[in-house]
């Protein structure tokens, strides 16, 4: 095996002793090496690296917890998505984590940085007993120079043994499943479990807990920068298009899902992308579909034929939630340095499948901060089971349960870049229109293309605009290149009536959504509001 870079601030100087050889800061042949020869994984026809995460095949968001202690008392918002556990359940946890840690007899550590603007970014040490795991964390993470790593001293660290079984009774956890957070000794403790977006997002989480002390937005988005250098930012829940409509080839990307928003740039929280691949196209998404054929990308839960090693992206009998993980760099037009300037646009995606948004809108620094707290899309028929027509769905700031603090922290630290950087702001509605899910059609590709890049070029604001009756936001009118009959959604329902009434039960959603923040909001994002007729 490659030889390690073991840094001076070794695993005693953190209190924790084991008997394992350990492999310090391995690079990606090694680690994939590593997996095959302790038979975690297998290598595709094109040289990907193939593993299973077993049943666990997404995030245990119902087994994540944060110590409510001094620190965090006050600073976290407790609720579903936070919730709380006693310092002495996570002193037990934490206890068996170094007993367990002391037994094993290989252990893989990373020493990483999350964030790639280095006045903003932290120091994360990930200690693994899984070899893949270890190589998935250094894909998605920023990964220091190597004369960098014998100095490096962690500020948080992650231990992730899927191997350990947790006691409800005794670490107060819902199953044998765990997800920890510790803010006040900076540590996270994950077990259980091998899906290994676990530590990825744990990160996203940290940042989000720390960066806004600093004036840091942390942004769950894409973001790009165009040919006339700016850049442009993409918030969207899954479905809406914030992948496909980001990934544009006349824009260089920074990347495709966590970033923060300093002074001087946007930022991107790793060095890596964590794609979808269920159903995966070729010609549709082809830079996606080139990195399922290079060495180094490690595949989750994808069907692999066991004799030729040809992969099947429509077989969804390991996972639904098949997904890639694989350094930026393997997209041909990504930033060098994973940062651009400030934005000069924001994008929030959504996909109304009731048929009332308009196809974009432009967006005050109020209503911005409204839609983002709102997190707006909608659940077609057949995406769950019991959805048999449409249902609104609401994830605060587009990434609710990787938000530690308060909505309106992050909802005021947007505003208020927004309103000091004059940021252009959009509604992009990737929905359906001339009917609700069933009855109209999905808003035409183009059109969405065409809409954004005027948006993006700064052509969209020297068009006429009217005011939208139910919702107040400005709707351009006419655009060139763009049926001008899709800018008004209530035009494309055959019943005008039936248009009426679906846009006041959405306005009355969003009013009964957005009651929870009201007194957490100045007077004017409470007058952002829709009006109920």
């Amino acid at each position: 095996m490659a030889a390690d870079q073991i840094p001076t601030f070794d695993l005693g100087k953190q209190g924790i002793q084991t008997k394992a050889e350990l492999h310090w800061n391995l690079t990606t042949a090694p680690l994939v090496e590593a997996s095959v020869a302790r038979s975690e994984g297998q290598l595709s026809k094109h040289g990907a690296l193939v593993v299973e995460t077993g049943d666990r095949t997404g995030r245990s968001a119902k087994d994540k917890f944060t110590v409510k202690d001094s620190e965090t008392d006050g600073n976290v918002w407790f609720n579903d998505g936070n919730k709380p556990m006693d310092p002495a359940h996570f002193a037990a946890l934490k206890e068996d984590f170094l007993e367990a840690l002391a037994e094993k007899d290989t252990l893989f550590v990373q020493d990483l940085y999350g964030g790639s603007q280095p006045e903003h970014r932290v120091r994360v040490r990930v200690i693994n007993e899984l070899a893949w795991h270890n190589l998935f964390i250094r894909t998605l993470l920023c990964r220091p120079e190597r004369e960098e790593l014998a100095g490096f001293e962690p500020e948080f660290t992650i231990i992730d043994l899927p191997t350990f079984v947790a006691d409800p009774e005794r670490h107060g956890t819902r199953t044998n499943v765990v997800v920890a957070v510790n803010f006040t000794e900076k540590l996270i403790l994950i077990g259980g479990t091998k899906y290994a977006g676990e530590m990825k997002k744990s990160v996203f989480g940290l940042l989000n807990y720390r960066l806004p002390t600093d004036g840091i937005m942390p942004m769950h988005c894409s973001a790009n920068i165009g040919p006339d250098g700016k850049s442009a930012v993409f918030f969207g829940l899954s479905g809406t298009g914030k992948t496909t409509l980001s990934a544009d080839a006349s824009r260089t990307l920074i990347g495709d899902d966590e970033h923060g928003w300093s002074d001087t740039a946007v930022f991107n929280f790793e060095g890596g992308c964590y794609a979808k691949m269920i159903n995966l196209d070729e010609e549709a998404e082809p830079e996606i579909y080139a990195t399922t054929r290079k060495f180094g990308t490690v595949l989750e839960n994808v069907v692999m034929d066991p004799e030729t090693r040809e992969l099947d992206f429509d077989d969804n009998s390991l996972a639904e939630n098949t997904r890639g993980a694989y350094p930026i760099d393997f997209i041909p037009n990504s930033s060098d340095k994973n940062l651009g300037p400030p934005p000069s646009n924001v994008i929030m995606l959504t996909a109304d499948a009731f048929g009332v948004l308009p196809p974009i809108a432009k967006l005050t620094p109020d209503q911005a901060m409204y839609h983002f707290l709102s997190g707006y899309t909608a659940k077609v028929a057949g995406t769950e089971i019991g959805v048999t027509e449409p249902q609104a769905t609401f994830s605060t700031c587009f990434g609710a349960p990787f938000m530690p603090r308060h909505p309106s922290v992050y909802g005021n630290l947007l505003k208020k870049r927004i309103a000091e950087g004059g940021v252009d702001c959009w509604l992009v509605n990737t929905g359906w229109t001339g009917g609700p899910h069933g009855v109209g059609h999905r808003m035409p590709i183009k059109a969405t293309r065409a809409l954004l890049n005027a948006a993006l070029d700064g052509s969209l604001k020297n068009v006429e605009f009217r005011t939208d009756p139910n919702f107040g936001f400005q709707v351009p009118v006419e655009v060139p290149g763009v049926d001008t009959a899709i800018l008004d959604p209530r035009s494309t329902w055959e019943d005008k009536d039936a248009y009426d009434a679906k846009a006041r039960d959405l306005v009355g959603l969003f009013i009964k959504n957005f009651s929870q923040f009201e007194e957490h909001v100045d007077e004017g994002v409470r007058q952002a509001a829709p009006q109920a007729a």
